[in-house]
């Protein structure tokens, strides 16, 4: 695996928190996705791919798009891979190279309104940071 293919693995490991080594390709995940017709790669395949080294491939993709982050997926593996967590750890890594997710602090109070629930902020915060 050349230095960029294993640092951005490295990274997509980092932000999920999720071991794709433990997948066992059993295909539930991918069997209970309700967009699963609508994406390039399901999310067993996406967890392969993740383990492989293939991110920048994963990047390109509009599976990263597709998916609906409900995660059914986390739900039904017997295993506890939790591919929808790696989904929006490479979403996250393709939003943050295009340069989109900076955000300074006078950016925000224009956005925020009163009807905007304290829990959505902390969470985006949370989400954002890592």
């Amino acid at each position: 695996m050349e230095n960029n293919a294993k640092f951005l693995t490295e990274t997509a490991l980092r932000i999920s928190g999720v071991n794709p080594r433990k997948c066992m390709k059993c295909g539930k995940c991918s069997a209970t996705c309700p967009n699963y017709d609508k994406m390039e790669y399901h999310p067993h395949q996406f967890v392969t791919m993740v383990d492989r080294g293939q991110i920048e491939k994963l990047m390109e993709s509009d599976s990263i798009y597709m998916c609906l982050s409900c995660m059914a997926c986390v739900q039904r593996c017997p295993r506890g891979v939790e591919p929808g967590k790696l989904v929006e750890a490479v979403r996250l890594m393709k939003i943050r190279q295009q340069g989109m997710d900076h955000k300074g602090p006078r950016d925000i109070p224009p956005m925020v309104d009163e009807k905007v629930p304290q829990q959505l902020l902390m969470a985006a915060m949370r989400k954002y940071r890592k």
